[in-house]
């Protein structure tokens, strides 16, 4: 097993990239290539326990968070995301880790890998942790315009995903909509919902956004803007009612009690939500393997984004979802 990993990406980068890849050699035996400029990541590196199973592959470029993705890439030609992406093309690594411009990973997974047979765009997979265990948003932001015809694809991608990498059996797919009435939404979500109800997924129909930290479903298909819009609001939600819970039991001399003897439970409740337990969100639909992190991703997630990656391929995911969607009739 060898990750490439792009040192470069992310608003912590290298330092915490390269301290996550450390972690990850230690915990998992496996081979890392960091990819960047080789003086800034052995700067970083030499802070850290030598290891024999990491190695460099220079580069002078990278696309920061502010660039268009496919304007810099061309420009770029050195560009780390894609240097990355080309290590595997080329037999080198199995699978590429970036905390960077995700727009970027995306294009770069493209240009380099090129697409699954039969899919039109790929799309981001995040999973997030919900009351009754794990759901599959998708698309998480990678498209902010789609057709029906490619909804349906981002959830025969994600049931392939999350039967093979997940464990499930039959997973429940829902389509994010207004209202939960077969006839609501606009015209892409109505003619996507004829897609899925013609389709042998496990459909359940149109699903509310209040109906995914419920988890009553395994499978929440929406398009890009709406996916990171959902997923930056979950995430902020969480961080904001810790806050505000701890704020209010400090008030009190019998809330600071009870928020000493609760701590356990917290933390417990806090790491089911904390996105840094998963590390990152496949890129499903690239004849590869490519993990996307979040920008101020760090060590901690950063070697379980490279976990993840591993399991990806040890599963052999790509597979059984070309098998699957040849299954729907559309690779």
């Amino acid at each position: 097993m060898n990750v490439a990993v792009d040192a470069m990406g992310g608003d912590h980068a290298p330092e915490m990239v390269v301290q996550g890849a450390v972690e990850a050699v230690s915990e998992l035996g496996i081979d890392i290539i960091l990819v960047g400029h080789e003086k800034k990541i052995a700067k970083a590196l030499n802070t850290r326990p030598a290891h024999g199973h990491i190695s460099f592959h220079h580069c002078e470029d990278v696309v920061e968070m502010d660039e268009s993705p496919l304007k810099a890439l061309r420009k770029k030609k050195d560009a780390s995301i894609k240097v990355a992406f080309d290590l595997v093309k080329d037999g080198h690594a199995d699978a590429v880790i970036s905390a960077g411009n995700s727009g970027a990973t995306l294009a770069a997974g493209v240009l380099s890998l090129g697409r699954m047979k039969g899919i039109e765009r790929p799309a981001i997979a995040s999973i997030v942790p919900t009351e009754k265990g794990r759901v599959i948003l998708i698309d998480a932001g990678a498209n902010v315009d789609c057709r029906p015809a490619q909804l349906f694809q981002f959830g025969v991608m994600a049931q392939a995903f999350a039967c093979s990498f997940l464990g499930m059996t039959d997973p429940k797919v829902g389509l994010l909509n207004i209202g939960e009435e077969e006839g609501k939404g606009n015209e892409q979500v109505r003619l996507a919902h004829e897609l899925f109800e013609r389709s042998e997924l496990n459909f359940v129909g149109n699903v509310e956004g209040r109906d995914i930290p419920m988890g009553d479903v395994d499978i929440v298909v929406c398009d890009g803007f709406v996916g990171n819009v959902v997923l930056k609001l979950i995430e902020g939600n969480v961080e904001a009612m810790g806050r505000v819970i701890e704020r209010d039991l400090m008030s009190s001399f019998f809330g600071r009690v009870a928020l000493a003897l609760a701590r356990k439970p917290i933390n417990g409740f806090k790491r089911k939500l904390d996105y840094e337990e998963h590390g990152g969100a496949p890129l499903l639909g690239i004849n590869g393997v490519g993990v996307i992190c979040h920008g101020s991703s760090s060590a901690k997630a950063i070697k379980n984004a490279i976990s993840m990656a591993v399991q990806y391929v040890n599963n052999m995911v790509l597979e059984k979802m070309s098998l699957q969607l040849k299954a729907s009739k559309i690779g």
